[in-house]
């Protein structure tokens, strides 16, 4: 028999709720009908308490700093794969064999090009436009070149449109570039892999002769890999929510790249290099910087530390470390900034302010670092957070579509607003 609990209103009277565990041990009320039966709702401010759906795709025990991909550790990934097979893991559920990986590498480039009138599209965009505006509405606009969604049955249409979009992004976002940079587009290449060719599309000119380096390659394969998927973070959940009233997947993806726009959460790496940029212009010592943090009467923040659901080390925030001074090390080359963020850490996650509050360095704390000394500017990294965390966009989208429950995302509230009112005569007021 399942456990319950038992819920005692003030009236005296009693409900009972069942009570969950799903495959990690975790334990969840079900308050599924609580509103139907007793008329009551749950209040929970930023859904911290709410489980929104079942699912398979993304673990997170953030008090352990455990991240996995379906069953797979997060770790474990990054060392043994890149990023089309984590992106074909989260999308269909399981890892590729060699003879699917080289098919579906061969389907990403034969579907990589954009609709001939969507350079026009582009054009229309000022130079100095926000990259994650031009992304979000390309993104939209894909519907209405690729409408084979809306025609008579989509399911046929999925695996298509999926693999579309998945391709069609990388090349949106290094278009994006080149729009905000006033250079003519570099079509993606079929000798080139799914990171190399991005960069290739970003970086490359008739006057540089530019190829992209294994490191470089190798790099952003392992960045994109650490933010395929977390879970129901706030884009993943807008593209849920979207999706919930049975828009499509081109309108659920550019809902979750609106979300992802916000400086709390993917322009949070953009937050991390503005401070590190500002404490090395300004000689700040790394003593100064960590009393201001702890002086609550300061407005300034210490950006890429805590976590909303981590209260420990964030597991990708170790890896993107390693990344970091990969790149440093290919050249034998030193970074300032780096080397600030290194004794910010070392003196944050020593000291007992820090400690006591769950302060850890998050993922963001050093991926802005190595997109930077890769030669991306700050105003692209959201834009390539959004190609990473696509496969999980996509993988939760095509998971609600084939949830039983299927109901449109309603949440309720507590109104806090005027009892009935009567409307006084204009004449009167």
């Amino acid at each position: 028999m399942a456990d319950k609990a038992k819920i005692i209103f003030p009236d005296g009277k009693e409900y009972e709720v069942l009570c969950m565990t799903d495959s990690m041990g975790d334990k969840s009320i079900d308050v599924t009908n609580l509103r139907k039966d007793t008329g009551y709702i749950t209040y929970d401010p930023g859904f911290v308490n709410t489980g929104s759906c079942t699912s398979k795709i993304c673990y997170i025990n953030g008090e352990k700093g455990i991240l996995r991909y379906r069953g797979y550790d997060i770790e474990d990934l990054v060392e043994h794969c890149d990023f089309i097979e984590v992106a074909y893991l989260l999308i269909k559920g399981t890892l590729p064999n060699s003879a699917e990986r080289i098919n579906y590498q061969k389907l990403l480039n034969k579907h990589s090009l954009l609709h001939v009138n969507m350079r026009d599209l582009f054009r229309s965009f000022p130079h100095d436009g926000h990259p994650m505006g031009i992304l979000s509405a390309m993104v939209a606009s894909l519907s209405a070149f690729y409408p084979e969604l809306e025609e008579k049955d989509p399911e046929e249409n999925i695996d298509l449109t999926v693999t579309r979009l998945l391709s069609k992004m990388r090349t949106i976002a290094a278009f994006t570039y080149r729009q905000m940079n006033g250079l003519p587009y570099v079509e993606p290449e079929s000798r080139f892999s799914y990171c190399a060719n991005f960069l290739n599309m970003m970086f490359y000119s008739t006057v540089n002769d530019y190829r992209p380096s294994k490191t470089d390659v190798d790099a952003l394969n392992k960045l994109l890999i650490l933010h395929a998927d977390h879970e129901q973070n706030c884009s993943t959940s807008a593209v849920r929510l979207v999706g919930s009233s049975e828009a499509n997947l081109y309108a659920s993806v550019a809902a979750g790249c609106c979300a992802l726009w916000g400086s709390k959460h993917g322009g949070a790496n953009q937050a991390v290099m503005d401070m590190l940029t500002k404490i090395h212009t300004e000689g700040l010592s790394v003593d100064k910087v960590i009393e201001k943090a702890k002086d609550k009467n300061d407005p300034f923040r210490l950006s890429g530390f805590g976590h909303r659901v981590y209260k420990t080390f964030d597991p990708r925030a170790k890896i993107a470390k390693r990344v970091c001074k990969s790149l440093l090390e290919e050249n034998n080359e030193s970074d300032p900034l780096l080397d600030i963020a290194l004794e910010i850490e070392e003196r944050a996650t020593h000291d007992d302010y820090f400690i006591e509050r769950n302060l850890y360095p998050n993922v963001d704390f050093y991926t802005g670092l190595s997109f930077h000394k890769m030669g991306i500017p700050v105003s692209m990294f959201t834009v390539l957070f959004a190609m990473g965390r696509l496969p999980g966009w996509i993988a939760h989208y095509l998971e609600w579509r084939h949830d039983p429950y299927q109901k449109i995302g309603r949440p309720r509230q507590v109104y806090t607003g005027p009892a009935l009112r009567k409307v006084i005569p204009i004449s009167e007021r």
